[in-house]
Order: C-alpha cells, then sequence, then structure tokens
C-alpha cells in the first residue's frame, strides 16, 4: 500500500498551474492528495493529475479568526490522513500547513519557499512577515529555497538556521519543453491570431504574462511603453498583455488604467488557458516583477525562443544572462525598462540571433523531468532517512 504525500496551497491555481503533471508523476509512488481552496480548478486538478483532493479554504491575506479555522481544519486532515509527508507551496498555506502538520506528529515536513514577500515590505508589516517565516521554517522539518536568490535572502534575514537545499537548478516544476515548442504552432495560427488582435507583419510585439498588478511592475511596463511609442516613435512596437487584472489585492495606479484603455498599441487578451499562441507571434517578453522566486513565464518564453528583459531580483537573474538569452534591468525603473525595449527595436538582427540560444539555454537547465526525478529521490532520501534514525 502507498503512502500518503500530502501537498497543499493557498488557492487551487497554484497546484494547477505550478504543479501540472507533477502530481499525476509523484501519485505513482505515493498515495497524492492535494489541499488547497474549493472551487472548479481544485477539481481540474483533481482530474487532470488523478488525485484525490481535499478542500480546505486559506486566505492570502493574515486574518487571524479564519486562519485559526484553517489550521484546525488542515490538523484534522492531517490526523485523519496520516501522510508521510506534507509538502506545502505558497506563503499562507505553507505557514498553516507546518503549523498543523507539527502538531498533528507528520514525521516529514516541508516547504518550498517559491517566492519571500518580506524583502519589499517595511516596518512592522516586514517584521510581522518575518515572524510568520520563522515559525513555518521552525516547524518544519526541512526547507527548500526555489532557486539561490531565494535561499540567499532567508540566510540575509536569518530565518531558519536549517540547511537550505535547492534541488536540480531551480524552480518548483521545471518546464515541458516539448509543450512550450515554438515548433508546435503553425505559420497560419499565427498569421491567424495576428489578423484577430490587428498586430500588421513588421510590427515589433513586446509581451507580458501574468497577474496584471503592481507587483509585476505592470505601472512601469505601462510607461515605458507610453514613452516608447509617444510622438511617433518606434511606430511599429506594440505590447500584447496575457493575464488577468486583479483589483483587490495589488491593484494598478488610475493612470496605467487609462493607458492600457486608451492606448491603440497595447493589446489585452485577459487570462488564457494556453499562453503557446501568444508567445508564437511575440519578440521579445518585459517582464519587469519586483519579486520572484523561480518564475515559470520566463522559462516559458525562452522554451518559445523569445528572449526577455527582466528585473535584477530573485530567479529572473538565474534564468537570464545578460546579452545571452536577455536583458537585466533594476527592478521599479521604468526608464530602464524603456531603454532596453528601444534597444530591442532598434537591433533587430540581435535579437533574431539569440532567440535560438534562449531555448537551448532553457532545455539544458530546467527540463521538467529533472526537476520531477530529483525531487522524487529527494522524498525517498528523506524516507530512508527516517527509517534509519527513528
Amino acid at each position: 500500500m502507498k503512502k500518503k504525500l500530502i501537498r497543499t496551497a493557498t488557492v487551487s491555481l497554484s497546484l494547477d498551474v505550478l504543479l501540472k503533471g507533477q502530481l499525476h508523476f509523484l501519485n505513482d509512488c505515493y498515495q497524492v492528495i492535494a489541499v488547497s481552496g474549493a472551487d472548479e480548478l481544485l477539481q481540474k486538478v483533481k482530474e487532470r493529475e488523478q488525485i484525490q483532493v481535499v478542500p480546505i479554504e486559506m486566505q492570502r491575506s493574515i486574518s487571524p479568526i479564519k486562519d485559526v479555522i484553517s489550521l484546525w481544519k488542515l490538523y484534522q486532515c492531517f490526523k485523519k490522513e496520516k501522510p508521510i509527508i506534507v509538502h506545502s507551496i505558497t506563503p499562507k498555506a505553507g505557514l498553516l500547513s507546518m503549523v498543523a502538520a507539527y502538531f498533528a506528529k507528520v514525521p516529514i515536513r516541508i516547504h518550498t519557499f517559491t517566492g519571500l514577500i518580506f524583502p519589499s515590505k517595511k516596518g512592522w508589516m516586514q517584521l510581522v512577515l518575518i515572524a510568520m517565516d520563522r515559525l513555518l521554517c521552525k516547524c518544519a522539518t526541512h526547507i527548500y529555497p526555489e532557486g539561490l536568490g531565494v535561499k540567499n535572502d532567508l540566510i540575509h534575514y536569518r530565518i531558519t538556521q536549517k540547511p537550505l537545499k535547492v534541488l536540480a537548478n531551480g524552480n518548483v516544476n521545471g518546464i515541458d519543453t516539448s509543450y512550450f515548442n515554438p515548433q508546435l504552432c503553425s505559420s497560419n495560427q499565427n498569421e491567424d491570431l495576428k489578423k484577430e488582435l490587428g498586430i500588421h507583419k513588421d510590427d515589433f510585439v513586446f509581451i507580458f504574462v501574468g497577474r496584471l498588478v503592481g507587483d509585476k511592475g505592470i505601472n512601469e511596463l505601462i510607461g515605458a511603453f507610453k514613452k516608447l511609442t509617444a510622438n511617433g516613435q518606434q511606430p511599429q512596437a506594440k505590447l500584447l498583455l496575457v493575464g488577468p487584472f486583479e483589483t483587490e489585492l495589488d491593484p494598478l495606479s488610475q493612470k496605467t488604467l487609462y493607458e492600457i484603455s486608451d492606448n491603440s498599441k497595447i493589446i489585452t487578451v485577459g487570462y488564457q488557458d494556453d499562453v503557446r499562441p501568444y508567445f508564437a507571434i511575440a519578440d521579445v517578453l518585459v517582464f519587469p516583477s519586483y519579486r520572484e522566486g523561480f518564475p515559470n513565464v520566463v522559462l516559458q518564453a525562452g522554451a518559445m525562443e523569445l528572449p526577455s528583459i527582466v528585473t535584477d531580483i530573485n530567479g529572473c537573474n538565474e534564468i537570464i544572462h545578460e546579452g545571452e538569452n536577455g536583458w537585466i534591468v533594476p527592478p521599479k525603473d521604468a526608464e530602464a525598462v524603456y531603454k532596453a525595449m528601444v534597444y530591442c527595436c532598434e537591433n533587430l538582427e540581435i535579437v533574431t540571433a539569440i532567440k535560438k540560444d534562449t531555448r537551448v539555454m532553457v532545455t539544458s537547465r530546467f527540463e521538467q523531468q529533472q526537476v520531477w526525478n530529483a525531487l522524487l529521490e529527494e522524498y525517498q532520501r528523506l524516507e530512508s532517512r527516517l527509517h534509519t534514525n527513528p
């Protein structure tokens, strides 16, 4: 009989996107149970990954009463299922799952830090978030930063003294390069999509994929693009935004929202289940995020032969090598984003020349199967140590 492995995330979107395919892979060796808030995406994960799911609501923001309720429900779940491993991703699920698993006496309690919130905060909020992450680490038996940047931040802020290990070359799930492959998008499909979106043959298309929120640098991106196309400059440039607006947690400025709706060169298509067709008609990804753990979007773009303009933050600066598969700019700097975009528009031969290298640099370091195998080997290693050191 297979031992139980419980994977937790605050919202089902994280299970659906960040762990796609991984849960099904692990289910061959463990009885995998996924836990997150309940919605249609959790049901989608259940059906696609062919695993058991347990809906438990968890708030992304600090909500003491609701957090205590979630903690109790997680504890009850762990006591009932008796897993050998509980493995969490995302901040709130990490805190609640590790505390609940500690009191439920789960033998192996793992948290993967896919990104850190507190380095970008100030004052009392930073202190609260640091205290929460320290408590998480105290209750966990093993901590895995998603990349070297996250690892360095955990050390710098003295979040834990436990050993920190980056699996494979980083990234929580790797990239399926057989799926993210530009050869799968035919020229006819590309032309049809361009026509539908009003993109012309000679247009130079910058693309952003992700949540359209302040922390992703959208205010800076829109400011940079406005300057890029003002007064007839770079008339061939267009900006394609692929992703949902979030008006509650991190809304964009009114100035940015007005520019998005008013600028005919900015194209919005909302959330898309399949982003490959949009990568296939673009020239450069622009990803000016303030903070990341190890961004899947930059890996996906690279696999689709797109160079990227990224900010000098965790994950991004581990994927992108300046001038080889993209360009790195300071975070929260619209002028630097603007200059990088101008460079791309004015150096088409360089952009074209490095496109093939972008895919090679992703496939050689972040192939999905490598990441899955490394994770499974780590689980089995921890289990074997558990048996030899009861």
